[in-house]
């Protein structure tokens, strides 16, 4: 049976005179704390800390990353737990027996580099997943997941996780969040992120519904704009007050375009009675987007804005298995003209800041660097979703370094709901940025003592600036 050996150099620059430098800076951030103001990890895993019960529902059917490449492989989402009520002991294992069986299908892949991780950092495995491995990884996993040192709160700790950020519906009552903060027993750092997408899009057919709801929960009559506001108002303060340090959105497009009172009054109006046309759904949308901003720059929450996300691609699959399951699919997007009234707005504010991220490649130098190189309240995405891979986050620091530098930047985003992948993500980052910053050292652009400064920034410094932490 093949092995699994994990090369210490591995995602470190090949050139034998690059590669000793970027091992002495990877060094100098290996063991630093991960700071992870963006995803999807449950709240309520923590707080209850109840065991992993297996390793497909901890390790497949949430990491839309593993469940996709094997549905482009002729998998069904529902073989993979997905959206399954029951999942009886028997399916799990035969999910995990699926994944093994075409680990070829992950070479060259950054989703390989995470799973390899996991199995051989955090379960101390050295077996290579194949057809013929399956079940000896299954059991030895289920045997280690069965232990205290497997727990939540206990992989929290080890991970060395100093701040993790869920993402969370405004009506959501975050009972989760207070269960951490009144147990005494309970030392992390958890916050909420506020992520009001649907009650901004009045095109969606369950918006009212959506919006009554947000008007019972924040307790304020939203049968006017004016009580739309209000409603947002208060639960984004009662978001704040749990700790949440910023607000996430993520539209067709990155528009943000204020209308008068009285035009997004009548919009309002009209939404609320089933009457108003998709480009006037739109337009006000993009009217919601800057309130947003405006109250951001009231209440501080960072805004974060990934736009251009073609969601749910595949009706079908929707239908049947929900968002979320890999079936979004990214498109072209334009930033510069799309948010110049928000920036004009709130731009030079000293307490607004915005996290600009994209999937598409080719604004990073044409428009997000120059924005983050005049705006004070401007920082750039790190690469994420389908773009937090090796090459593309180098492509990432050639295109917006020289034009912003290293400190306008977000630090890394895992954006995950695959817990156990969150130090994998993060080490892979470290170890792609050190092959950067050796590469300036061997080409005289930066000492040694700068790439090691720098690199430790990008870990630590950068996330605290860009989120306020």
């Amino acid at each position: 049976m093949a092995r699994l050996e994990l090369h210490p150099d591995r995602m470190l620059p090949a050139d034998p005179g690059l590669r000793p430098l970027a091992r002495e800076i990877y060094a100098s951030v290996r063991e630093l704390p991960i700071i992870s103001p963006h995803g999807h990890v449950p709240a309520q895993w923590l707080a209850e800390d109840e065991p992993f019960t297996d390793p497909t529902s901890l390790l497949i059917t949430p990491d839309h990353y593993v469940n996709r490449l094997l549905h482009a492989n002729g998998v069904g989402l529902d073989a993979l737990g997905v959206a399954q009520e029951t999942f009886t002991p028997e399916q799990s294992r035969e999910a995990f027996r699926t994944l093994c069986a075409h680990w070829t299908a992950y070479r060259g892949t950054p989703v390989r580099f995470w799973l390899e991780s996991e199995l051989a950092d955090i379960f101390g495995l050295d077996l290579a997943p194949s057809a013929e491995t399956a079940d000896e990884l299954y059991d030895a996993i289920t045997a280690k997941l069965a232990t205290p040192e497997f727990r939540p709160r206990a992989l929290f700790e080890r991970f060395g996780i100093d701040f993790l950020a869920t993402t969370d519906d405004p009506c959501d009552d975050l009972a989760a969040h207070d269960a951490l903060a009144a147990d005494p027993s309970w030392t992390g750092q958890v916050a909420p992120t506020f992520r009001p997408d649907r009650y901004l899009e009045p095109a969606r057919s369950d918006w009212n519904a959506l919006v009554d709801r947000l008007g019972e929960v924040s307790r304020v009559d939203t049968g006017s704009y004016a009580g739309w506001v209000a409603a947002m108002e208060s639960r984004r303060a009662y978001f704040k007050a749990r700790g949440a340090v910023s607000s996430d959105h993520s539209h067709a497009d990155a528009r943000v375009e204020p209308l008068a009172e009285a035009e997004a009054s009548r919009l309002y109006r009209l939404a609320r009675e089933g009457r108003i046309t998709c480009e006037e759904a739109n337009t006000l949308r993009r009217h919601f987007m800057f309130t947003q901003a405006r109250m951001a720059a009231d209440d501080g929450l960072v805004m974060t804005m990934h736009p251009a996300v073609y969601r749910n691609h595949h009706p079908g699959t929707f239908d049947r298995f929900g968002a979320d399951v890999g079936a979004d699919i990214p498109m072209q997007v334009e930033f510069t003209r799309a948010v110049q009234p928000m920036l004009a707005a709130f731009g030079t504010s000293c307490y607004f800041q915005v996290v600009f991220f994209t999937i598409d490649e080719t604004t990073y130098s044409r428009e997000l660097a120059p924005l983050a190189g005049f705006y004070p309240s401007v920082f750039v995405g790190v690469p994420w979703w389908f773009i937090d891979a090796p090459d593309a986050m180098t492509r990432f620091r050639s295109a917006v370094t020289e034009t912003v530098g290293f400190g306008r930047t977000s630090g890394f985003i895992d954006d995950t709901r695959a817990y156990l992948s969150i130090p994998a993500r993060h080490d892979l980052s470290r170890r792609i940025d050190a092959g950067y910053l050796a590469r300036l050292v061997g080409e005289h652009r930066l000492t040694l003592d700068e790439a090691v400064e720098a690199a430790e920034e990008l870990v630590v410094g950068n996330p605290r600036k860009a989120f306020k932490l």
